[in-house]
């Protein structure tokens, strides 16, 4: 597969937090001082020893235009970390002056001193996890915090200088209505963050939730016609008050959407850096090890190095990476462009999915706007279903 140009983006995988929540199947987990420092200490081995390995491949002046630091809760790791961690990347790497760099955190987690840290560390933008406004709701998510916890965090950030916040929140609750989402919206829409995103809940297996949900889904969470009633409500409150949305689930103001995941829908090479982090770089796609203790031995002075945290490299494949481009690009309402599309793979989107793209548009799912090909507002209530249609 061809790659977008010189670019590459960078993900930091902090597997702490607090507490684990009730729904969550992350990666992530509770851990004592000594073990996230011995963490941090091997993600500065591993990012030393990647960036080594792009050098001896020739691909060191890959220009990095994204670091997202995601978990469990980054805030929860020492704020020198951090520090190191971006200090090493602009050592390691080819860092763009005005690269996105995100930092994940939760409400509870912050203080004016770690602020102070990450804007001296070069974090320009942060991703707050505030799932709902509402405290029962809340309590029911296993979440560590209150609404007021959120907006002292929050009002914080700003006085310290974070004019790039966004706001995560949590539809399709159990017992939550339309009314009650709208509710948390206009909680977090009055603090005016830069960007939004409200994501359905999704009962994993291995989960809390799963134990208490699973095969009670009718009866305890609102049916597919009221989640998409909830997605109809939430889009049209937001749009009203000036954030676009230019992704399924996700929100911003005018130049604000998250320059980092647009690269993953778009297939800007990524390295991943720390336990369960994902790698694709040079179309080949990698995760590394979940077990932590293995990947403090492999980054460990002595230890075996990259190949000992790697799960088995897969191969991405000219159709492989077709269905992705497909499937990933059309999360985004601009959808996927036809003249890309050609540039990549050397035919045409109809050559290969004529039959899908006319089918999709009778059906009223999807639409063409010039040269692109997007969902329509049916499509994106039933995008699983579209999506799928692009696997071979």
């Amino acid at each position: 597969m061809m790659m977008t140009g010189n670019s590459m983006e960078l993900y930091v995988h902090i597997p702490f937090c607090v507490r684990k929540c009730a729904y969550c199947d992350f990666c992530s987990f509770p851990a004592d001082e000594e073990t996230r420092a011995a963490y941090g200490a091997a993600l500065l081995a591993e990012i030393r020893l990647a960036a080594e390995e792009e050098r001896k491949k020739g691909k060191g002046d890959r220009r990095i235009t994204s670091v997202f630091f995601g978990g469990g809760t980054p805030s929860v790791l020492d704020a020198f970390y951090i520090e190191e961690i971006l200090a090493s990347i602009r050592r390691e790497f080819v860092l763009e002056e005005d690269a996105e760099i995100t930092l994940e955190a939760n409400p509870g987690t912050l203080t004016e001193e770690k602020l102070a840290v990450y804007r001296r560390a070069g974090v320009n933008r942060l991703s707050i996890g505030l799932q709902s406004a509402d405290d029962r709701e809340l309590k029911l998510l296993g979440r560590i915090h209150s609404f007021a916890d959120f907006e002292r965090n929050y009002r914080t950030a700003r006085q310290a200088g974070f004019d790039n916040i966004s706001v995560d929140l949590m539809a399709a609750l159990p017992g939550q209505t339309e009314q009650g989402l709208l509710k948390s919206l206009e909680a977090a829409a009055e603090l005016s963050p830069e960007h939004l995103s409200v994501y359905s809940l999704m009962i994993e297996e291995g989960t809390p939730f799963y134990e208490r949900y699973h095969g009670k889904e009718d009866l305890l969470l609102p049916s597919e016609e009221e989640e998409r009633a909830m997605y109809g409500a939430c889009r049209q409150f937001l749009e009203e008050r000036g954030w676009k949305r230019y992704e399924i689930s996700n929100y911003a103001k005018e130049g604000r959407a998250c320059r980092h995941n647009i690269g993953y829908w778009t297939g800007v090479p990524y390295l991943g850096f720390g336990i369960s982090a994902s790698s694709y770089i040079d179309g080949w796609r990698f995760i590394n090890t979940s077990d932590l203790k293995t990947y403090l031995r492999a980054m460990g002075e002595g230890g075996d190095g990259l190949l000992a945290l790697r799960c088995p490299e897969e191969e991405v494949t000219r159709e492989r990476a077709m269905e992705e481009f497909m499937f990933l690009g059309l999360r985004m309402t601009e959808g996927v462009s036809e003249d890309e599309f050609r540039r990549r793979f050397g035919v045409t989107m109809e050559q290969i999915y004529g039959g899908v793209l006319e089918r999709m548009q009778r059906q009223g799912l999807m639409e063409q706007a010039g040269e692109r090909r997007r969902l329509t507002e049916e499509g994106i209530n039933v995008s699983n279903h579209v999506m799928a249609e692009f696997l071979f």
